[in-house]
């Protein structure tokens, strides 16, 4: 039987990814998974036989090919493909798995895998010979490296999901620190049994310098055990913990020991004993730990043996400077302390570190795919797109189109003119707009818009209402709960804070919403009629206006009549040059594909690191530069229009003095401008009702993500007090049948890590809802 330890491979399970891959692929990948078939077939297969592999040294190669493979597919992929991937608790096979959807979790495990097949390689090794100590020591070394890597360079890009109901606490951290120090310390004992077995003529001051790093490394092994949290100290065996608490004792011993050997040569006997006595305790130490804590028979014998020996050892030297040396023994306080020698250090696989030393570029699954990076930077670049043609240009089109319109329909233009000019009918542009409005059957359809936002608002209304009933019904389960039972855990009305502030915000944006879609129904009440009319017969509309005569005019009405219609006229060609502008800028996104310089730019990063969407910000900043022209034009037919209309108000000012006092004219001006004014209340009520309707489309979404929310923390919390409960049920039943006087210090242990107090509380606050983006809120149009 060995003296050392070998880690534990976590237990994993057969998995189809072959369905989540090719799902994932039609739904996100840009690519067809027809043409990425074999991939998904090696990937099965690659996978499958590591599920079934005993463990030998080939091993290692098809795990680090593995390997190479995973770093591709996770820059090709994100960690989520909706993938199930399962492995056991490390010192639980036969436990529950951890299931996790995230690739991040299969190469963390694989690499934790990697390190205990390295640890059981060594400790197969034959070291009652040279080479086998050697390889050992070498494998014991890779193992620590691959650990250092594990917590280093993997690790950290491990993040779980709100999801994630099970953590994986034998991947965190402290967990593979200790481990790593473990490593470490098993290859310094094999470098100190080489050179005490079979080294040519090792001193003793050597061989105890060797032996306090030996020490040294089991200590801090057990230090980072100990500073862990108590979820993490649990999950180490209690023989585990014994092993390496008597091993570092043990070596602290042979260290002393070895010293005082050194200073026998040297005839300081008073030292001597002094070394000695120090080994003597720290031989006793580990004797009784190893003997308490039950450790293998191995290294209770290595403990027993050696105790003995430094036993028979003091004896002589005590005798010995009694009767003959007579030499002061000083204090141990005194005895400089022994310099350690460290000859191994963590070695991570070169195949590890650098993927392509085993597996080529061109031969990595999946590498003729578009990095997952890079397709989201395309993503970015194209919401980015969208959202700028929308902010910039189309938006701020139509706010300048409403402010010309507001400023003419303050001056009852181009009513009046349109009053002047044409004594009887209807002027072209405004026969133009009534008939758009009869076409489209105007009423009609603002009635159905109404309905459908009214609809809409409604659905919104129930989804937030259904959540906040779940956490009500939580909420009175929770309050049932604590009369029957204690619970140690938070209360419903502390825990759910977070979801309850979500709701009232939610709840807050519905309202301002229903208060927006009451003020366009007021709108459209105190339009209809007028609206209506537009949808009148022409011969209808035309003798529902006032005619008038040609007897208000004069040359001088007539001269700044014409200067208005100009103004009027350039104005009209701003309105058109902006919507060309758009349309240009519309018809370039069409056509503008950033596809091909981000796969450029991703083929050089992908050399250097796994490329993520910031790293792509300099190329989207320099291709959306490419609209900078359309938002400097809009910029200058705004100061243009800013000119004429103020213009059109001077000329305005003085064609209304040159006029004559004619009514007649005056109730025509008055009839007209209140048919163009229907006509602008129409296409505005539309736009509002639209914007209503997309806002609760999208709103919808983000309501039912947080009605699941609520459900999926309803049920942790659940799940939770049915745990609490057989916890309790089940120490209840212990009590009753163990006499607490016969229980073992391990069974005392169990009991803690059940009993209700061991399990985490569960917070609403540890799902982020806050990442949840809100839709746009309600338009300031809607409210006017």
């Amino acid at each position: 039987m060995t003296n050392l330890l070998a880690i534990p491979s976590k237990k994993t399970y057969t998995i189809d990814l072959k369905q989540p891959v090719y799902d994932y692929l039609l739904e996100h990948g840009g690519t067809h998974p027809a043409a990425v078939k074999k991939d998904i077939d090696q990937w099965q297969t690659m996978r499958q036989r590591l599920v079934d592999a005993k463990p030998h040294l080939d091993l290692v190669q098809s795990m680090l090919k593995y390997h190479a493979h995973l770093t591709t597919i996770l820059s090709k992929l994100p960690a989520d493909i909706q993938l199930d991937i399962a492995y056991a608790p490390v010192f639980s096979s036969s436990a529950l798995p951890v299931t996790l959807r995230n690739l991040v979790f299969e190469r963390a495990a694989l690499c934790f895998n990697l390190a205990a097949l390295y640890s059981l390689l060594a400790i197969l090794e034959d070291r009652s010979q040279v080479d086998g100590i050697k390889r050992a020591v070498g494998h014991f070394q890779n193992a620590a490296g691959t650990l250092s890597y594990l917590r280093t360079a993997v690790l950290p890009k491990l993040v779980l999901s709100p999801d994630d109901e099970q953590k994986p606490l034998d991947l965190s951290e402290p967990f593979g620190h200790a481990l790593e120090w473990l490593m470490l310390a098993q290859a310094q004992e094999c470098a100190w049994q080489k050179s005490a077995k079979f080294g040519k003529d090792p001193t003793n001051s050597v061989i105890a310098r060797l032996a306090a790093s030996v020490s040294s490394m089991y200590r801090s092994s057990l230090n980072v055990i100990r500073e862990a949290s108590a979820e993490i100290r649990v999950l180490f065996l209690s023989d585990w913990l014994a092993h390496i608490e008597a091993k570092q004792y043990h070596f602290e011993a042979v260290s002393q020991y070895r010293k005082s050997r050194d200073e026998l040569n040297d005839s300081r006997y008073g030292s001597e004993i002094a070394y000695l006595t120090q080994a003597l305790a720290g031989a006793k130490r580990a004797y009784d730990v190893a003997r308490k804590g039950k450790v293998s028979n191995a290294v209770q014998h290595d403990v027993q043996s050696f105790l003995e020996a430094v036993q028979k050892n003091i004896t002589r030297a005590e005798r010995d400077n009694d009767l003959i040396y007579h030499q002061d023994v000083p204090p141990a306080s005194s005895l400089p302390p022994i310099i350690q020698a460290t000859i191994v250090q963590m070695t991570i696989p070169k195949e590890l570190a650098n993927p392509n030393i085993i597996v080529n570029n061109n031969d990595m699954l999946f590498s003729e795919l578009v990095s997952w990076g890079a397709r989201a930077a395309i993503n970015i670049y194209n919401d980015r797109k969208k959202n700028l043609i929308q902010d910039q240009l189309v938006d701020v089109a139509q706010a300048c189109k409403d402010e010309s319109d507001r400023t003419l329909r303050s001056l009852n233009l181009p009513a009046s003119l349109e009053a002047l000019e044409r004594h009887v009918g209807l002027p072209p542009s405004l026969l133009k707009k009534a008939e758009e409005v009869r076409l489209e059957n105007g009423p009609v359809k603002i009635e159905a818009a109404i309905e459908d936002v009214q609809k809409l608002a409604r659905q919104n209304v129930k989804t937030l209402d259904e959540a906040i009933d779940i956490l009500d019904r939580e909420a009175s389960e929770d309050e049932s709960a604590r009369e029957g039972t204690p619970l140690d855990r938070m209360p419903s009305h502390e825990a759910n804070t977070d979801l309850i502030e979500m709701y009232s915000r939610y709840r807050n944006i519905l309202d301002q919403a229903a208060a927006s879609d009451e003020t366009v129904r007021t709108k459209w009440d105190q339009w209809e009629r007028n609206i209506t009319e537009l949808t009148w017969d022409e011969a209808d509309l035309e003798e529902s206006i006032p005619s008038s005569t040609a007897s208000s005019r004069n040359n001088e009405t007539d001269r700044h009549a014409r200067t208005l219609r100009v103004l009027l006229e350039q104005i009209e060609e701003l309105h058109s040059s902006r919507g060309q502008i758009v349309d240009r800028a519309k018809k370039l996104a069409e056509v503008d594909d950033v596809q091909p310089r981000i796969i450029k730019a991703a083929s050089g990063l992908e050399r250097l690191a796994e490329p993520q969407p910031a790293m792509f910000e300099d190329v989207l900043d320099q291709e959306l530069a490419k609209y900078d022209k359309f938002i400097t034009w809009l910029k200058d037919l705004e100061t243009k229009q800013e000119e004429l209309l103020q213009a059109v108000k001077r000329e305005n000012e003085v064609f209304l003095q040159s006029r004559r006092d004619d009514e007649s004219v005056k109730d025509r001006e008055r009839a007209l401008q209140s048919l163009n004014l229907s006509y602008q209340k129409y296409r505005e009520i539309l736009r509002n009702l639209e914007e209503g309707i997309k806002f609760y489309n999208d709103l919808i979404g983000i309501l039912m993500q947080f009605k699941e929310r609520c459900r999926q923390w309803s049920n942790m919390r659940q799940r939770e007090i049915h745990l609490l409960s057989r916890s309790m049920h089940s120490l209840n039943i212990e009590e009753a049948q163990l006499d607490p006087e016969e229980a073992s210090p391990a069974q005392h242990r169990s009991d803690h890590e059940r009993s209700p107090s061991a399990l985490p509380s569960i917070n609403s606050n540890e799902w982020g809802f806050e990442e949840m983006s809100l839709p746009p809120p309600p338009s300031s149009a809607r409210r006017n």
